[in-house]
């Protein structure tokens, strides 16, 4: 083992005490305002989180594989299945990459992290994300996120910021959006090695266009 994995191990991330306190700030808050199924089920979810800190700190690696696992046979298909028919209750967007060995479409659930002509991602799991190693193989991707009062694909092209501050760059996308929020919580708990990514979504005219026609634009053309 290196010096620098010797030192990741114990050592804990970033973010993981802020997020796991904020989770279990909320899910003992939800009890004491409605009591009434009893304290079974804050009870679970709290040693969940707490067994998420635990193997976080003694070993990132297994945190990845078992946050990964969870989120490709669960989490990600009940999301993609809420997307597809139009709901979208936590706020999320659906990224689609090229697989780097496929070169099959993949898509997954994300955080909305759009910004103007920015989209940013805060990829809870670094450079070990699915996701992310595929946009380094290839950067062309497409977000499917809502503009106005309908779900369009918009494409852009993705660039890994490995030099970012993952937290500061979280605070700035949260501001001022509790889904945004509630999910950078999430990110936090399931998360090991943060990373940021930005989207720089290319097909500016499409955006105008229909901004313009659900009347959130005034005044402009497209360009």
């Amino acid at each position: 083992m290196s010096n620098a994995a010797r030192a990741a191990r114990g050592a804990v991330p970033r973010g993981l005490i802020a997020g796991t306190l904020v989770a279990l700030a909320i899910t003992w808050a939800l009890f004491l305002l409605a009591p009434g199924g009893g304290p079974t089920l804050p009870i679970v979810q709290t040693a969940v989180y707490l067994t998420l800190f635990v193997i976080t700190v003694c070993s990132r690696r297994a945190k990845i594989l078992l946050a990964r696992t969870f989120q490709r046979w669960l989490l990600s298909p009940a999301v993609r299945t809420l997307l597809a028919v139009g709901l979208n209750p936590l706020g999320l967007a659906l990224l689609e990459t090229t697989g780097r060995t496929s070169g099959r479409p993949r898509r997954v659930p994300v955080g909305n992290g759009r910004t103007g002509d920015d989209f940013w991602i805060i990829a809870e799991h670094g450079l070990r994300a699915g996701y992310v190693r595929n946009i380094r193989a290839d950067p062309r991707v497409r977000v499917r996120v809502r503009i106005g009062f309908r779900y369009r694909w918009l494409t852009g092209v993705a660039t890994v910021l490995p030099d970012d501050d993952p937290l500061a760059r979280q605070r700035r996308i949260i501001r001022g959006h509790p889904l945004r929020a509630f999910n950078a919580m999430n990110v936090r708990v399931l998360g090991a090695d943060l990373v940021t990514v930005r989207i720089r979504l290319t097909d500016r005219n499409e955006q105008l266009q229909v901004a313009l026609q659900q009347g959130e634009v005034a005044g402009r053309q497209p360009v």
